[in-house]
């Protein structure tokens, strides 16, 4: 990685936890939940929607981690190829949605211009 963000910074956690614990302890507890091993969603697919939120998200920090755990729960490169385009197409898909929206505001402003 490059620019502001960088793989070192994630070992400052424990620094940024002291600054705010009962909020960060919340948040911790409530990531570590979502990361279990013994719920009905594998962790591979765990790991596979983590990815595919990170990308569609843009967090290089969630992406340095997801793929890093996705190919340590047996993922393949294959399956994280298709869960980004997934991810994208779900992204363009929330595009094509608010557009959607944005066409029947447009008329609602047009139509209370008009009377």
């Amino acid at each position: 990685m490059t620019g502001y963000q960088n793989p070192d910074d994630l070992k400052s956690i424990p620094a940024f936890v002291a600054l705010a614990p009962v909020e960060a302890n919340a948040f911790l507890a409530f990531n570590h939940a979502v990361e279990r091993k013994d719920g009905l969603i594998p962790p591979r697919y765990r790991e596979l929607i983590s990815l595919a939120v990170a990308l569609t998200t843009q967090c290089a920090y969630c992406l340095d981690v997801h793929t890093a755990q996705a190919a340590r729960a047996g993922a393949t490169r294959e399956e994280v190829a298709e869960a980004a385009l997934i991810a994208a197409a779900v992204r363009a898909g929330g595009t094509l949605g608010h557009a959607l929206l944005a066409q029947r505001l447009f008329e609602q402003n047009q139509n209370k211009e008009e009377t």
